[in-house]
């Protein structure tokens, strides 16, 4: 899997973020949804990697991503920020996932 995070991303997860001891983690968030097919993908900022979570090295910060979830994603994505909408998104050449991506900084 290939994972590229876009400056205006980067320059926002930066403003975002409380310490640098923590990972940004694509997360699918089954929470509320009733099925784990029905997910939708989001960003945290978590202190450490849990059991399930992979590093994948980006060409700005490695991301953890949940091993057993990568079913649900393409192999080359894209995490951008849109201004005009402030908020996060995830693409991949041939869609948008998810064009209203919440982020959740975990870190205490």
């Amino acid at each position: 899997m290939k994972i590229e995070i876009t400056k205006a991303a980067s320059e926002k997860i930066n403003e975002k973020i409380t310490s640098e001891s923590g990972y940004l983690k694509l997360k699918y968030d089954t929470e509320g949804t009733g099925c784990v097919l029905n997910g939708v993908p989001i960003l945290w900022y978590v202190e450490s990697a849990e059991d399930d979570d992979e590093l994948i090295e980006t060409n700005d910060r490695p991301v953890l991503i949940e091993t057993s979830k990568t079913v649900f994603y393409d192999k080359n994505l894209k995490i951008d920020y849109a201004e005009s909408a402030r908020t996060f998104q995830l693409k991949s050449p041939g869609q948008t996932i998810n064009g209203r991506m919440n982020f959740k900084n975990m870190v205490k």
